[in-house]
């Protein structure tokens, strides 16, 4: 082979070996990037009903220290503690004995008094015949009478201690001033007891109840424009808003209660209005003393925007979210928050209804980004995930 022919060949290869690495890697460059995929939800509306929640403390409407008003040794305890009881349900008793004397005393005192009335009487008679017939003086007239008005006067008093003995007797029997549930006994039979002894019990009616609670002057402000009506309509039948109550351990109490009483000025030195709900209690499940939240509902519902709380973001700015707008094109939207409803997120500024917002695949977007946008809970395609047939073959040879 001539030189020349050799030559040629050979520039003929390398074209040859150049044109199919040029093909090899045309194959091996990657083909461009599909749009990440996301999934989306619609910010929507619901009606709702505004509430605003407090810190409110439960209150008995009527509670009272049971206390003996007269002095004795306790001879019986007529109750089991923790007892509920009726209006004048017998309590306690005391010695009775030295206050049957003392009103036995005074009777006796009582019919002196009135023996003395009856002398003086007589005395006056004989004393004013005496003056009419000339054989007596004036003078001794006027002391008859004067007797007279001093042994009226002994009766009158006579019959005030007798009335006050009878009254220490019956304070020996201690009786329940309304219906309620008695507590903690303080006292044990043979103690001496007395008004200055301390109480022998509390008493503390269950039904219904009260529970207080204070709102500062801009909550008052919120409220009162959220009911639209004034300080002093919060207790009007009519307008009163429902009140909802928390127990301690986050139940629902169920009944319903409505305000009873909102206080005619705000207290200058905590800033804030007294505020009292009321409850039948009919379940007892308010306890005096115990700390609840307070739900104030307003009178109509509002149809408010709602966003998922899945979409929402934070971050210096405050609260955003990644919408896709109609080009299909990610936009952060900064949105002002005000409450939380079930599932989503109370939006008072930012975003309108059946805007479409990012739920799933948030991490892998940012703003400017176009992505292929997926309705939440729509069904996956079908097995874009399956391998190949090469690389199965692959696995099983």
């Amino acid at each position: 082979m001539s030189p020349k022919k050799s030559l040629a060949l050979a520039a003929l290869g390398v074209s040859a070996f150049l044109l199919a690495a040029c093909n090899e890697e045309d194959a091996a460059a990657p083909q461009a990037a599909a749009a990440p995929k996301v999934s989306v939800a619609a910010a929507y509306q619901a009606d709702i009903t505004e509430e605003a929640v407090f810190i409110g403390k439960v209150e008995a409407i009527d509670s009272v220290d049971v206390i003996a008003r007269v002095q004795g040794y306790l001879r019986d305890v007529l109750v089991g503690e923790g007892s509920n009881i009726a209006a004048g349900t017998p309590l306690f008793s005391i010695e009775k004995e030295a206050y049957e004397a003392a009103v036995s005393a005074r009777e006796a005192d009582l019919a002196s008094a009135k023996a003395n009335l009856e002398l003086a009487n007589i005395e006056l008679d004989r004393k004013q015949q005496l003056v009419a017939k000339g054989t007596s003086p004036e003078s001794e007239l006027d002391i008859a009478r004067a007797n007279a008005a001093v042994a009226e006067a002994q009766i009158k008093a006579a019959e005030a201690a007798l009335e006050q003995a009878r009254l220490d007797l019956s304070y020996t029997d201690v009786s329940a001033p309304f219906d309620g549930r008695i507590g903690r006994i303080s006292a044990s039979v043979g103690d001496l007891v007395g008004p200055s002894s301390g109480p022998l019990v509390t008493v503390v009616r269950q039904a219904p109840m009260y529970v207080s609670f204070s709102l500062n002057e801009k909550q008052l402000a919120d409220v009162l424009k959220a009911l639209d009506t004034h300080a002093g309509g919060l207790a009007d039948a009519e307008r009163s808003p429902d009140v909802f109550v928390d127990l301690p351990n986050g139940d629902r109490l169920e009944e319903t209660g409505h305000i009873a009483f909102a206080d005619n000025r705000i207290n200058p030195a905590t800033g804030s209005i007294s505020i009292r709900a009321e409850f039948s209690n009919e379940s007892q499940m308010l306890v005096d003393g115990a700390f609840v939240h307070v739900h104030i509902q307003a009178l109509e519902p509002e149809a408010r925007t709602l966003v998922p709380q899945a979409a929402v973001q934070r971050d210096q700015k405050g609260d955003f979210v990644l919408l896709v707008n109609q080009q299909g094109v990610v936009e952060q939207r900064y949105i002002t928050i005000n409450g939380q409803h079930e599932t989503g997120y109370i939006v008072e500024e930012g975003l309108q209804p059946g805007e479409s917002v990012i739920v799933e695949g948030l991490q892998r977007v940012r703003a400017g980004v176009e992505v292929e946008a997926v309705q939440a809970g729509a069904a996956p395609e079908a097995a874009t995930d399956a391998p190949a047939d090469g690389a199965a073959a692959t696995d099983e040879g």
